[in-house]
């Protein structure tokens, strides 16, 4: 079961899915949108209408998909804003889109792995999971908070025969910062920061360095592995940034650590 099917990393996930013989159910909020990609996969392909922000649907979609041995949770959207600039409502639809939908659905969906001791949920974070920069606060918050609360069940399911993968993309080909990459309502003074991001990532849109049929091909790869690994950053990009986030974290640790290591009672 696949969310944000129709688009994106969704789709490349649902072609590769399809290419390697399995049976996809494309959740979206759009079911015309995956008319042809059904057609062309009869008896494969189940289009089920979701908008995640809604727990009874997630509950029907669940409940309608039956059998679920992979749960991708995959529906997102891009949002640039300096915190100020973000408003109560834009950042609660961020979390709920990217961070309280994926753990409802992947609540509805425990139950059955549980009984059958098996399976897997991919938790489609970012490599803004790990770290974040001006603009992006509300998008990595909520994408931070998914991969929290997702190394907690990875180690809660695990005893099940149930992995957790979180997939920490860069930037790919995708319509992530076209159209539908929403602009927070411009507050003068953040033009140096927040502004240069909003420039760099509209400007990027059509020529990111990343294949999504390629990230897709690497999510089924390490998901057939017999220990699949918590976190699988896809990307050059993604992977310097993060491995320049731990590097500065373990400096910060360094240079710190005698102040942590003097707080214990006397």
């Amino acid at each position: 079961m696949i969310t944000g099917a129709n688009s994106g990393l969704g789709a490349a996930l649902t072609r590769a899915a399809l290419a390697a013989g399995d049976v996809v159910v494309a959740a979206v909020r759009r079911p015309q949108a995956m008319a042809e990609v059904a057609a062309e996969h009869p008896g494969r392909v189940t289009v089920a209408e979701l908008d995640v922000r809604d727990a009874a649907a997630c509950g029907r979609a669940v409940e309608a998909a039956g059998r679920i041995d992979v749960l991708v949770n995959n529906a997102g959207y891009g949002i640039v804003g300096a915190i100020e600039e973000t408003t109560e409502e834009e950042l609660r639809d961020a979390f709920e889109v990217m961070f309280h939908a994926p753990l409802r659905l992947t609540r509805l969906a425990l139950r059955q792995m549980r009984e059958r001791g098996s399976g897997a949920i991919i938790q489609v974070s970012s490599m803004g999971g790990l770290l974040s920069f001006a603009g992006v606060g509300a998008y990595c918050a909520a994408k931070g908070a998914l991969e929290q609360a997702s190394e907690a069940l990875a180690a809660e399911v695990r005893p099940f025969g149930i992995n957790v993968i979180i997939v920490e993309p860069g930037a790919f080909r995708t319509g992530f910062a076209g159209p539908a990459l929403h602009l927070s309502e411009l507050i003068p003074g953040y033009e140096d920061t927040v502004g240069l991001t909003r420039s760099s990532l509209t400007t990027s849109h059509g020529n990111q360095p990343g294949d999504p049929d390629k990230a897709a091909r690497a999510v089924l790869t390490v998901l057939d592995l017999p220990k699949p690994p918590l976190r699988l950053a896809l990307g050059d990009d993604a992977i310097s940034a993060i491995q320049a986030k731990l590097t500065a974290v373990a400096m910060d640790l360094d240079a710190t650590a005698h102040l942590g290591h003097a707080t214990a009672l006397a």
